[in-house]
């Protein structure tokens, strides 16, 4: 039995890349990370928006993510169309033809006592 769960649209309202980090390359250094689970039998063409108080959107980084499979994406290696500026407050759409579940998770590891957060995004 296959069961398919998600949705097409997510949103994470709160981005943040350090501009240092405190650890070794490249397990410790600060990043956010988009978990993407893909639960269906077909390929999902995933496209990532980034969102500034202060600029306008870049994008999209287009992504496929195999059929029953996941992916961790890490936002300090999205580079096209242009890398994500380090600290600077951002947001970012994920939007997909097929239904997937998105989890946001940050490594902040500007102290020598690491922090990692993580919640499920927004999904419409």
């Amino acid at each position: 039995m296959n069961t398919i769960i998600g949705k097409k649209a997510w949103a994470i309202a709160e981005g943040y890349i350090p501009s240092w980090s405190n650890g070794p390359e490249p397990e410790l250094i600060s990043h956010e990370t988009a978990c993407i689970l893909n639960t269906t039998e077909q390929n999902a063409s995933v496209e990532i928006t980034i969102y500034f108080p202060d600029r306008e959107p870049i994008g999209p980084y287009k992504l496929t993510i195999l059929a029953k499979r996941t992916s961790h994406i890490r936002f300090d290696d999205l580079k096209d169309p242009e890398p994500i500026p380090k600290g600077k407050s951002y947001a970012s759409t994920i939007i997909s033809d097929v239904p997937i579940v998105v989890q946001h998770t940050r490594l902040d590891s500007r102290q020598s006592e690491n922090a990692l957060i993580s919640t499920i995004a927004y999904a419409e």
